[in-house]
């Protein structure tokens, strides 16, 4: 039986042990009433269907209890983030007491940067790949800016080689090793946002410990695509949105990880917030802050209640499984992807995503080769009824996620892709 058929997709499905996660989500509709085909949980994922019950519990409850939903509320609103700690330190490889949901993506890394950027006069330099998210560009540059530093000299941005469209993890690590006297903190994306990359985590992660450099990771596109182990390589700090894999919906409430070997530092500054005070002292009002021992430290205010509702009902999704379950059905979804790509469409298409499977999360970027063509193409798979998303200057990028798309989705994109180009 051919692999670009409907049969053995539908076979494919049959098989799999994760189908029945699919059944309990949202999916936009075509013109018909049907399901898209969506692949664009790299951006958005889909909303799960337990989110409108929360919300309409955390409702009742403020309506309720008014301000007595803080203790008495089913969950009560004073210790509403706590609600996140186990779940999440699965999703990241972490201990409880080293994640919080806090924030957002951007604003977490500016209050990480402010305790894990110590520049020295000889040691200043930060490390991010060229083609990060615009936003960890511009956040860097701004804290090299607020200490009085240039990011022409000190921003350190890992590029691929020539003609090639991803990292090599032997030139990260001898970049590394180059100039290790002079970089303060290492920051690179888990999975590039354009590529699809996922980078050598715990290798890059242990090789800038061992010679003295901060480690930080911006998961936005690995945290619930891919395994991660934060606690075990040592990392010093990740932050992470809860909008893309992780299903919380539009600008959800974000989430952060600090190493537990800094919770009792006295000599790490951070911007402190009253959310971040000793639980035991808090409510009596002190002057003077006293840090969790914790990641909650690094709180500034107490939890957006209604923000955070839909992730609960996302993570109890994710508590039907587990990561490396949901890696074991990626491989095999993404892989299917990508060889229908390459047996029907190697002619118009360039996948610029690692051929590797080790080194890709779910999404596939596309490149069409006939130049100019991606935006049309792009705006033609949704006429079609198929969901992805487009990338200046010219990639496609589409993400099989595995908590609910099939086998015969990912048959479906080809199939009408194909159908598009040829």
């Amino acid at each position: 039986m051919s692999i670009f058929s409907e049969a053995y997709a539908r076979e494919q499905d049959a098989q799999d042990a994760l189908r029945h996660l699919r059944e309990q989500f949202y999916f936009p509709q075509d013109e018909q009433g049907g399901k898209q085909l969506y692949f664009c949980g790299n951006s958005l994922g889909l909303q799960p269907q337990g989110v409108e019950r929360i919300l309409l519990e955390e409702l009742a409850d403020w309506r309720k209890w008014a301000v007595e939903g803080h203790l008495l509320a089913r969950r009560a609103w004073k210790s509403y983030h706590e609600l996140f700690a186990e779940p999440l330190a699965r999703i990241v490889g972490a201990k409880a007491s080293e994640v919080v949901a806090m924030g957002s993506l951007t604003a977490n890394l500016h209050l990480l940067m402010v305790s894990f950027y110590r520049p020295t006069k000889q040691r200043r330099k930060i490390v991010i790949e060229r083609g990060a998210f615009p936003s960890d560009k511009y956040a860097v540059d701004s804290q090299l800016l607020f200490h009085g530093f240039d990011p022409a000299a000190d921003l350190v941005q890992l590029t691929p080689r020539a003609g090639e469209d991803c990292l090599r993890t032997e030139d990260i690590l001898q970049t590394i090793s180059e100039r290790a006297d002079e970089i303060a903190l290492l920051m690179l994306s888990g999975v590039n946002y354009y590529t699809g990359q996922l980078f050598e985590m715990e290798r890059i992660s242990r090789h800038a410990a061992a010679l003295g450099i901060v480690v930080g990771w911006d998961l936005a596109h690995a945290a619930g695509n891919v395994p991660i182990q934060l606690h075990d390589w040592g990392v010093d700090f990740a932050a992470w949105c809860h909008y893309k894999y992780l299903n919380a919906g539009a600008g959800a409430t974000a989430g952060l990880f600090v190493h537990e070997k800094h919770h009792r530092r006295e000599d790490l500054h951070r911007f402190a917030g009253w959310w971040g005070h000793d639980k035991e002292s808090r409510f009596r009002m002190p002057d003077q802050f006293v840090p969790i021992p914790s990641a909650e430290s690094w709180q500034l205010s107490n939890a957006p209640v209604f923000a955070l509702a839909p992730l609960l009902a996302s993570l109890e999704i994710f508590g039907q499984t587990s990561m490396e379950a949901l890696r074991e059905k990626s491989l095999r979804l993404t892989g299917y992807l990508y060889a229908l790509l390459q047996q029907e469409l190697a002619e118009q298409i360039r996948v610029i995503t690692p051929s590797d499977s080790a080194a890709r999360g779910a999404q596939l970027s596309l490149s069409l080769r006939q130049a100019g063509r991606g935006r049309e193409v792009h705006a033609a798979l949704l006429r079609a009824g198929v969901v992805s998303d487009w990338r200046e200057p010219n990639v496609i990028r589409v993400a099989p996620a595995p908590l609910y798309n099939s086998f015969a989705d990912v048959y479906g994109l080809v199939s009408r892709l194909k159908g598009i180009l040829t």
